[in-house]
């Protein structure tokens, strides 16, 4: 019997209340029912990983393509669906709220909003202008009960901001702004990490390990409470399918098509 979406809801929450968790993210269907079939308790979507399956860039996908996948994603496993909703696809707080609301209609059990604008001279939204974002998609969140988790991402060492300072007192804000859980994607030190996680205790920090030497139990004692990896899931598939694409073009050989998964036991896996 299907798990509802309340319950998933329910479960993403209790997931947040201690341990540390995994939450990889996929970046279509079946990637998501693959990553469900391994055990994991809740998947992420990768904004990055999507664009790349409809050929577009990371950040260029429009707010149409974002539900329709995050309704495909949700209806697709019986696990809680994080949403990577980057920027919440507008600008101004009340445009971000309208957005949300119609995000949270995905069946999402959770999802971020970034204060990345864009913009190379101006990479981050003004503090100001980046918490009333957050109390915007807290408020719609909220306007229906729907219980989905919100996280606040600080984008600073992503944009070419690493400050440290900079990045926990905006973590902070939007945690008094109604952020569930805390997000600085780019952090990469034990000082960082511990530095962040203390900031803004007893609030869920979430920690992206796609290139960082830290296992799960590591971080666990960190004090992190889940690990994504962003779009080096999607990086990993697309890597495989590359070097034997150029093999084909460039020396008319298959030689790589040997370390493809077999056929049988994906459609077992999906039968």
């Amino acid at each position: 019997m299907p798990v509802s979406t309340a319950d998933k809801r329910t479960t993403f929450r209790k997931l947040h209340e201690s341990g540390c968790f995994i939450i990889p993210n996929p970046f279509d269907v079946g990637s998501a029912r693959a990553l469900q079939h391994l055990g994991f308790k809740a998947l992420a979507s990768t904004s990055a990983g999507f664009a790349w399956t409809i050929g577009k860039s990371d950040n260029h996908i429009t707010l149409e393509d974002a539900l329709k996948h995050l309704t495909e994603l949700s209806g697709a496993v019986d696990l809680p669906v994080n949403a990577d909703f980057e920027g919440g696809f507008a600008h101004e707080p009340d445009k971000v709220g309208v957005n949300v609301a119609r995000g949270v209609k995905t069946g999402v059990a959770g999802l971020s909003i970034e204060d990345s604008t864009g913009d190379a001279k101006n990479p981050l939204y003004d503090r100001e202008l980046a918490v009333a974002r957050i109390k915007a998609a807290r408020a719609a969140i909220d306007s229906d009960k729907s219980g989905v988790l919100l996280t606040g991402r600080c984008e600073a060492f992503l944009v070419g901001r690493p400050d440290l300072d900079l990045v926990i007192d905006r973590l902070k804000a939007y945690s008094d702004a109604g952020a569930d859980c805390l997000y600085a994607p780019g952090i990469k030190t034990r000082e960082q990490i511990t530095a962040v996680v203390k900031a803004v205790a007893p609030k869920p920090v979430n920690l992206l390990n796609g290139f960082i030497d830290l296992s799960l139990k590591e971080a666990e004692a960190l004090g992190v409470r889940r690990i994504s990896v962003g779009g080096s899931l999607a990086r990993s598939a697309w890597a495989g399918f590359m070097r034997s694409a150029r093999e084909m073009a460039e020396k008319g050989t298959f030689a790589e098509l040997a370390h493809g998964h077999p056929g049988g036991e994906l459609n077992k896996m999906f039968g």
